[in-house]
């Protein structure tokens, strides 16, 4: 287990290496952040060069990596070219609005997924089979940024129930969360229901209905719970897909998070605040996906055999 564990370590490492190099060069391609600067005026040669070396950005690209990479070994994500304070603050203070928005579509994606799913299962071939596999298929085409208008139209410009953007309180988490979920919840029934049927054909649920159990019993306490081993793996390693996801959701609904700081950031060509905020939602994605092969493995110790959950 140890070397498993160390073998995952780094691994984990090595990805988050390679995109720290990848974000580092590729932000530049958008060009120089001091011409943005002195967009509204005309500044003298030597008013530029200066900016430039305040800022470091005087130096080679590959220096400015590798002292990128040092201030990161130390959480130092540098100071943002725009505000002048520290990027590491800047992301820590909107980072719990951003997994606030995850865990809210995850359990949106939950609260439908698993009815659906299950119902599709034990109701295989029927019409509310072939419902929740229309839904599913539903849920996985539609793009998250235009059901977030959809909702914003029908829920807050016409109907008036829920606040369109912000977060003032918990309705304001209802509409985002609903539009970063529904996606998943059609891959997750899809999920479900596979798994579901997989375990109402093993020999233990024919015991169990052979003892006399009532049929909830024996589809919640029994078929349901082992299902649960799958889809919670595949729930983690999809949370990390959900944090990416909550860039567009954020930017739709106004949502004070990470993804709506990095659009920003984009815009106003401001490094660090770019580096670092990708950074940080990569390594909390690194770091699920870790914790999602350790605890996998400690559930099927066949997993160590093959190197890891995929």
């Amino acid at each position: 287990m140890l070397q498993f564990i160390i073998r995952r370590l780094l691994h984990s490492v090595l990805v988050l290496l390679a995109i720290s190099v990848i974000i580092f060069f590729s932000i530049r391609l958008t060009g120089d952040p001091v011409t943005v600067m002195f967009a509204a005026g005309e500044p003298s040669p030597e008013a530029i060069e200066s900016v430039r070396e305040n800022l470091g950005l005087d130096e080679p690209l590959p220096v400015q990596y590798l002292i990128f990479l040092k201030n990161l070994a130390t959480f130092d994500l540098g100071e943002s070219f725009r505000t002048g304070l520290p990027v590491t603050e800047m992301v820590v203070d909107k980072m719990g609005a951003t997994l606030l928005l995850a865990f809210g579509g995850v359990f949106v994606a939950m609260l439908i997924a698993f009815p659906v799913g299950i119902l599709s299962a034990v109701k295989r071939g029927t019409a509310v089979d072939f419902s929740g596999r229309i839904f599913s298929l539903i849920g996985i085409s539609f793009p998250n940024f235009w059901l977030g208008i959809m909702l914003i139209l029908i829920f807050s410009v016409n109907l008036q129930w829920l606040p369109a953007s912000g977060y003032e309180g918990i309705e304001y988490l209802i509409l985002p969360s609903i539009a970063l979920g529904m996606i998943l919840s059609g891959i997750l029934a899809r999920l479900v229901r596979s798994s579901m049927l997989e375990n109402l054909s093993q020999q233990y649920v024919s015991t169990a209905r052979s003892k006399g159990l009532k049929e909830w019993v024996v589809i919640m306490r029994h078929t349901f719970r082992n299902a649960l081993i799958p889809t919670i793996t595949f729930l983690g390693i999809q949370f990390g897909s959900l944090l990416g996801g909550t860039v567009i959701i954020e930017q739709v609904f106004s949502w004070p998070g990470v993804g709506r700081m990095i659009i920003d950031a984009i815009n106003q060509r401001d490094y660090p605040v770019i580096q670092g905020g990708v950074i940080m939602l990569a390594m909390i994605m690194v770091l699920v996906n870790l914790l999602v092969d350790i605890s996998y493995s400690l559930i099927d110790p066949r997993i160590k055999a093959g190197g890891g959950s995929s």
